[in-house]
């Protein structure tokens, strides 16, 4: 597996996860820890995204 591989296979599940917690945000809200590691997630998302832009 390359290093963009990597990187791609990390965004799609960092996208799944992301998307599952918005979904829970929006029924149920979330708590503090959990918007932490939501807003972590976006950061850690951005950052493979710029990444495989800049090794493609």
């Amino acid at each position: 597996m390359t290093y963009a591989e990597m990187l791609g296979r990390r965004s799609e599940i960092l996208k799944r996860t992301i998307g599952d917690m918005i979904a829970k945000d929006n029924t149920k809200g979330l708590g503090m820890q959990e918007s932490s590691f939501l807003r972590n997630m976006i950061k850690e998302l951005h950052q493979n995204e710029y990444e495989l832009q800049r090794n493609s």
